[in-house]
């Protein structure tokens, strides 16, 4: 793990309003862990008390329902901090974060981030941004669930994976989800969506092999 000051976390997450020596005090606290594919960050109702940040790897924040079926709210990658609103908050964690590949992860106790509240301004205000953004993607989840077809959701999906995370030498997308996974993010039945996107396959707008999944035809998706 690099000193505090040299991360990429540091670069596109409310700690760059940290100065040298708050991220050395930073440095000094912190525990680093190696995350493995499909272990927990943290689960839902569990008091964190403190920010994760990933160094890398990409994880899914996801919730469940009452009838036990998991809702994907988001896939959080590397530069991107958890636990903030938890924090602010002080309450549990109202989500589940597990790894969806094996991941680097640093822990800093909420003790020392309040401290840096106290003292930076700057911190402080991002943080709050940060926030606010995740509450207007939730906002405009819940928008998406409720006026958008499972077709428009799946398609829409699938392209944010792609323009998000990218893809392989292959052309295929860079994140391999289950079927139940893709299910969850888009809110259906996992049924629904093997069968969605068998019918993408049959009209050429992806092509399916095993897990791996191809966007063929963007502008069509788009369009969708």
């Amino acid at each position: 793990m690099s000193k505090c000051d040299q991360c990429i976390v540091r670069e596109f997450s409310s700690l760059k309003a940290l100065n040298k020596e708050e991220l050395l005090k930073m440095a000094n606290c912190k525990t680093s862990y190696i995350i493995k594919k499909g272990e927990p960050i943290f689960t839902e109702g569990e008091n964190v008390n403190g920010i994760f940040c990933i160094k890398d790897g990409v994880c899914k924040l996801s919730k469940l329902s009452e009838n036990g079926n998991e809702q994907i709210l988001k896939l959080v990658a590397k530069g991107e901090l958890l636990g903030q609103r938890s924090m602010i908050s002080d309450e549990p964690v109202n989500l589940s974060a597990v790894a969806l590949e094996d991941m680097e992860v640093c822990f800093v106790p909420k003790s020392e981030i309040l401290g840096f509240f106290n003292e930076n301004n700057q911190f402080s205000m991002n943080v709050m941004k940060s926030i606010c953004g995740d509450l207007k993607e939730a906002d405009d989840h819940l928008v998406n669930m409720a006026q958008k077809s499972v077709r428009q959701r799946l398609a829409e999906t699938l392209l944010e994976l792609h323009e998000t995370f990218g893809t392989n030498e292959d052309k295929s997308l860079r994140i391999k989800l289950s079927r139940e996974e893709i299910a969850g993010m888009v809110g259906t039945a996992t049924e629904s969506c093997i069968r969605l996107l068998s019918e993408f396959n049959k009209n050429g707008l992806i092509e399916l092999s095993g897990k791996k999944i191809t966007l063929k035809d963007l502008k069509k998706l788009r369009s969708m």
